[in-house]
């Protein structure tokens, strides 16, 4: 499937007068595509503006063993348009009862490049999670030893926490305490969205680093409740206070290589979203790049993208940067309002709208 065929772009403007901006071509390290018919219907956006992803293992059931990670890989590549050289990158769902010899098997027969502590009812299919951290210390240890990353959704599970802090209560009384009883583990804080952990990802560079949503950086917490509640935007990580968007834009633009894409594209059928318990997730795979570059462009760092969204990942993980190249035009275009499936479909993040830059092309 072609760019063209999944992006929209404003036909009165001229591509070849409009400035543009050539990088290699960037990975999602950090994306759901969720199984079956939506991973089928919601592929061909990732693949068409990334080479390489990190997909998550949120599955019902979860993906826990290295034979799991096989077959959802397989199914990935199975649904991925025809042409397309994307590469899934699999993680292991880490539980109670995780296996340190699974965790290292895998590891070594890249099976699986990255293990996802999701904390035991943190966010969407977490039932399974971690809900002794101290048990899960051998798993950790045989990570620490072998290389392989954590990558961690921190926020704290406690009910008596007001929803806006759970990533800062996290931080301060669960990740900074494994941080020094692990100090060789490498660890990926996922979507982070406040100064504070953009400040200890700075501190304990570069064993660790962070993905950074597009769309922390262009919404705030007003924003799910401006003119009405706006289902679309709830996500977890909530987005915070407008100070934090500020300090993530400065975050990816600061040129430093501990901060990553990772767009933690969540799609949900549009009767989740907008329901009587609305489900967590923002669909962004559509207008990723689009805004991102947007980003950059706004704070004038367009120098600076090209370390930010082709560059930092790979060399967090140990993996070269991809050959190919995709080029982004500054001309506005309109993607895709939702993306249909069936009778359902799934909701764009900022589909419909005219956004100030557009996909143009891959070149492999």
């Amino acid at each position: 499937m072609t760019i063209d065929a999944l992006f929209e772009t404003g036909a009165d403007h001229q591509a070849d007068a409009a400035p543009s901006i050539t990088i290699p071509r960037p990975d999602d390290w950090h994306v759901h595509l969720r199984d079956g018919v939506m991973l089928r219907a919601v592929l061909p956006y990732t693949a068409a503006q990334f080479a390489r992803g990190v997909i998550m293992p949120n599955l019902v059931p979860p993906v826990v063993t290295v034979a799991d990670a096989h077959a959802y890989r397989d199914r990935i590549l199975a649904g991925r348009p025809e042409g397309s050289d994307f590469e899934p990158l699999m993680t292991c769902y880490l539980t109670d009862n995780t296996d340190p010899d699974e965790i290292e098997r895998g590891f070594a027969e890249r099976g699986w490049i990255a293990a996802k502590l999701y904390p035991a009812g943190a966010t969407t299919n977490s039932s399974h999670g971690v809900s002794d951290l101290a048990g899960l210390a051998p798993v950790l240890e045989r990570m620490e030893k072998i290389g392989m990353p954590v990558l961690i959704h921190g926020e704290s599970t406690d009910p008596e926490v007001d929803i806006f802090d759970r990533e800062e209560v996290f931080m301060e009384h669960t990740l900074l305490p494994m941080l020094k009883r692990h100090l060789g583990l490498k660890v990926v804080v996922e979507h982070a969205t406040t100064s504070g952990t953009v400040d200890i990802v700075r501190a304990h560079a570069p064993r660790m680093a962070a993905t950074i949503t597009p769309h922390h950086l262009v919404i705030n917490r007003t924003s799910i409740f401006q003119g009405g509640l706006r289902p679309h935007l709830y996500c977890l990580p909530v987005a915070k206070r407008e100070s934090h968007r500020l300090a993530l834009r400065r975050a990816v633009t600061s040129g430093e290589s501990c901060f990553m894409i990772g767009t933690d594209s969540a799609p949900h059928m549009r009767s989740a979203k907008q329901a009587e318990c609305c489900s967590a997730g923002v669909f962004g795979g559509v207008t990723a790049l689009q805004t991102y570059v947007q980003v950059f462009d706004e704070e004038g760092a367009l120098d600076r993208f090209e370390a930010f969204a082709s560059l930092n990942g790979p060399r967090f993980h140990g993996l070269e940067p991809n050959r190919g190249t995709v080029t982004l035009v500054k001309k506005p275009g309109v993607a895709v309002a939702a993306v249909p499936i069936g009778d359902e479909d799934i909701v764009v993040f900022r589909g419909g709208e005219t956004l100030p830059w557009s996909v143009g092309g891959t070149k492999p």
